[in-house]
């Protein structure tokens, strides 16, 4: 199989390759993750998941590999985007006001065809309801800082699976890879995965 370019630093996108056991080289793209706030969460994620595909391509010009993939993930409550927090107290306000709820998980993955010339994204959403947590465990939860440069400050697949009471949607979405979307984008791509 051809190597695909993961546009992406998070380790848990690269972890999910390796299940998958898709070779792939990492190039993350550090693009400007700025956004419309008029533009709903799932136009904003496949906007910027696209992007950063488009970086790579541009950065690549001269020797354009045959895959790039880059994703987006964005957490929203009542309709606003909650990015990644800027310091402990961000993150302290947007667990506050996760409690006892539910938010939306937006993922979106591109994928960039060399052959074609062409990039196919798509996005799954996904509900994550938080039980009523108390200011100890929020507390507890911001000392393991496993909040730090995480969208919505918080990571589902770490110690935060403790307060989470509800997922409608897809786990590995919310992780950060959709991979039933992922794999059908391979397929329809015609990158030889999943036949013999």
């Amino acid at each position: 199989m051809e190597p695909i370019i993961l546009a992406s630093g998070s380790l848990r996108r690269q972890e999910y390759f390796r299940l998958l056991g898709l070779p792939f080289n990492i190039m993350p793209s550090l693009v400007d993750e700025g956004f419309d706030e008029n533009l709903s969460p799932r136009k904003t994620t496949e906007m910027l998941a696209v992007r950063k595909v488009n970086k790579i391509v541009d950065l690549l010009r001269k020797a354009l590999p045959p895959w790039i993939c880059g994703a987006d993930t964005i957490i929203s409550l009542d309709g606003k985007i909650l990015g990644k927090p800027k310091d402990r107290t961000d993150a302290a306000d947007m667990l506050h006001r996760f409690k006892g709820r539910a938010h939306d998980v937006v993922t979106a993955v591109a994928l960039y065809n060399g052959r074609k010339k062409t990039v196919d994204c798509r996005s799954v959403s996904s509900t994550v309801t938080f039980a009523a947590l108390s200011d100890d465990e929020i507390e507890w939860y911001l000392n393991t800082g496993e909040w730090q440069g995480v969208a919505g400050a918080y990571k589902i697949q770490g110690l935060a699976s403790c307060f989470i009471s509800g997922i409608n949607g897809s786990y590995s979405a919310i992780v950060g890879l959709p991979i039933r979307e992922f794999y059908a984008m391979l397929r329809e791509n015609g990158y030889p995965y999943g036949s013999t």
